[in-house]
Formats: C-alpha cells, sequence, structure tokens
C-alpha cells in the first residue's frame, strides 16, 4: 500500500460518515439528478429547501451507495446514477412540494428518482405523492374535525334531549296550573 493513498481512504471514510451522520439526523432522504443544472439553480434550490428545514448535498454515488447498503435500502441502488443530490431533513411533505414547485420552475431538473422515510424505500411516485398531501397544519386539523365531529354531535342530541325534558316538565307545570284545585 502507498503512503499516498492513505490520505485518500481516510478522506473517503470520513465523508460516508459525514453521508451517515446527514441522514441519521434527517427524518427522511431524497435522491434526485441534478444533472443539467447551474451551480446558480443549486444554490437557489438550496436556499428555497433552507426553507423547509431540508439541506441538499452533492456526494458520489458510491459512497452514498456505501450508507444505503448497510442500511438495507437497497431499493435506492437504481436511483443511484448519473449526478445525484441528496436532500435530507425534518418534513419530508414540505421539502418534496418545495423540490416539485422547483423543478416546475426550472424545466425538471431537479428530478426526483426516489427516497426513504423511516425505514420506507420510496419510489419517485412515492415522493410526488407525499408532495400532494396537504401541508401538516391542515392535515392536524382535518384530524381535530374528525375526532371532535362525533363529540359534537353527541353534544347536539344531548342538548336535544334536554331540551325535550324542559318542554315536557313545562307542559306538565301548564297543565297543572290549568287544572281548577
Amino acid at each position: 500500500m502507498r503512503a499516498q493513498d492513505r490520505p485518500r481512504r481516510a478522506e473517503k471514510t470520513a465523508i460516508v460518515e459525514e453521508i451517515r451522520s446527514r441522514i441519521d439526523r434527517g427524518s427522511f432522504l431524497i435522491l434526485a439528478e441534478y444533472r443539467g443544472m447551474k451551480v446558480e439553480q443549486l444554490n437557489a434550490l438550496r436556499r428555497k429547501l433552507r426553507g423547509t428545514g431540508a439541506e441538499v448535498h452533492v456526494y458520489k454515488n458510491r459512497m452514498i451507495r456505501v450508507v444505503t447498503r448497510e442500511r438495507g435500502w437497497g431499493g435506492l441502488d437504481t436511483a443511484l446514477r448519473g449526478q445525484s443530490a441528496m436532500v435530507t431533513g425534518g418534513d419530508v411533505v414540505q421539502t418534496a412540494k418545495a423540490l416539485q414547485q422547483y423543478a416546475a420552475e426550472t424545466s425538471g431538473r431537479p428530478a426526483v428518482r426516489g427516497g426513504v422515510l423511516g425505514r420506507a424505500v420510496l419510489s419517485a411516485s412515492d415522493v410526488s405523492a407525499l408532495a400532494a398531501l396537504p401541508a401538516r397544519e391542515v392535515l392536524l386539523a382535518q384530524m381535530v374535525g374528525t375526532v371532535a365531529a362525533p363529540l359534537s354531535r353527541l353534544v347536539g342530541v344531548m342538548q336535544q334531549k334536554l331540551s325535550s325534558l324542559v318542554y315536557v316538565l313545562k307542559a306538565v307545570e301548564e297543565k297543572k296550573a290549568a287544572k281548577p284545585a
């Protein structure tokens, strides 16, 4: 082994460790092809994704593949060809929306190829489906509305029963008042 090869191996090990760290810090991983994008466009994409809490980084596919295979994400091997950008962060829906919107503005680049959410490997169409979901706040509001609907109906039924009871008692009172003693 030549001495000049050792720093390269250490450098590669450090890069793989950096990729692991970025994936561990985020809740998802999206792979996208950035071929044809200019540096200014990639920087604009970085700024747009920063607003969603996501980051985009460019690594060699071999380095990303080392980590994905370690984690059992073999389904991503087909997504790792050409020039790949790795997107990681916290809110996958907002990030997928931002990627889709940016791609629409810039003639289809970056092109999403796939990703991982939790332990599930996602296809490009899965990521598009995530982008079609409403925002987190809207989903939470819908969930609260779904949970609250039966409760509000129950309250309405109880109010009707109480009103009926009050009307019956009122009718009995009026009937007794109308009867001569």
